[in-house]
């Protein structure tokens, strides 16, 4: 037998009807407002600046893991290149001209050592661009940074 069985059915109605009364609680008078959040505005990234336009060749295999111009080993498979002038690091976009394929490699190593050629690809940068059969192919070079 319980002691109250009349009062818990009035306790929760007392409950239910103070609740429907309340009002959500206000924010104090001196509480400082939320400030806007800060847009900061980037300039856009500016086009890849053109350099040059000529014929590229890739080397692979026969220097594989040997010592390139920045000191590194050279890896066939990773997408870098040589170039005669551009600084060491240079992050630049190739585009194959006959096929529009582009892709963007870094500057390790130093040649064409031919003539007549204006950049030397690694065969994983050379089959990127979908030129390994080629041999010597068409390409525009642009710096990226």
């Amino acid at each position: 037998m319980e002691p109250f069985p009349r009062l818990a059915p009035a306790v929760i109605a007392l409950a239910l009807a103070t609740a429907a009364c309340a009002q959500p609680r206000r924010e104090s008078a001196t509480a400082a407002p939320t400030p806007a959040p800060v847009v900061v505005a980037r300039p856009a990234p500016a086009a890849p600046r053109v350099v040059q336009t000529g014929a590229a060749s890739w080397y692979g295999q026969a220097h594989h893991g040997k010592k390139t111009a920045s000191g590194e080993a050279f890896d066939m498979y990773a997408l870098t290149a040589a170039h005669r002038s551009l600084p060491l690091g240079t992050r630049i976009r190739v585009t194959n001209v006959a096929n529009g394929r582009a892709i963007d490699v870094r500057i390790n190593d130093r040649g064409p050592v031919i003539p007549g050629r204006i950049i030397d690809l690694s065969y994983g940068a050379a089959r990127a661009l979908g030129a390994v059969g080629d041999g010597v192919f068409r390409v525009r070079i642009a710096i990226l940074e």
